[in-house]
């Protein structure tokens, strides 16, 4: 994994917000494009073990993560601006994918995640740290994203 990548998280009573930022020297295209193909999600993602459904305005989809493999998670896709933003959540949590351009040819993306409520408290105990599988995605997302890019310049 990149030593760089750090993501970091703020807890309060009632939530937890995992942030990791990372640049990817390939073109934004090539990084959208990995977050939006559900069906290819877990061949260059090793935190996804599956994503069903379409990755666009308004769909669910059901995703299983390594960190909750017995676990579905129902999904709502809440924003879809191609290019730029993706966001899903259900009750609880809202993760939001961001990618911004540069001049220098490194996209910005960033990814965080805001999990909470009233009963936090009751089941926070529960939840296992997230920043480890940050770190991991966008590490997984640079090394696919470049390596796109490096196959599409030869």
């Amino acid at each position: 994994m990149e030593q760089n990548i750090k993501a970091t998280t703020r807890k309060t009573t009632f939530g937890r917000t995992t942030t990791v930022r990372i640049g990817i020297n390939a073109d934004p295209g090539i990084t959208w494009k990995l977050l939006t193909n559900a069906a290819d999600f877990s061949r260059w993602n090793s935190t996804v073990l599956s994503i069903k459904g379409s990755i666009a305005a308004g769909e669910m989809i059901k995703l299983i993560s390594a960190l909750a493999p017995k676990r579905t998670f129902k999904l709502k896709i809440r924003e879809f601006i191609p290019g730029k933003l993706l966001a899903w959540g259900d009750g609880q949590g809202l993760r939001v994918y961001t990618l911004a351009a540069n001049s220098s040819g490194i996209h910005t993306f960033t990814m965080k995640e805001k999990i909470g409520g009233f009963l936090f408290p009751l089941y926070a105990k529960h939840i296992p740290s997230f920043d480890q599988s940050f770190e991991q995605f966008a590490a997984d997302l640079k090394r696919e994203a470049e390596l796109i890019q490096n196959y599409k310049k030869q």
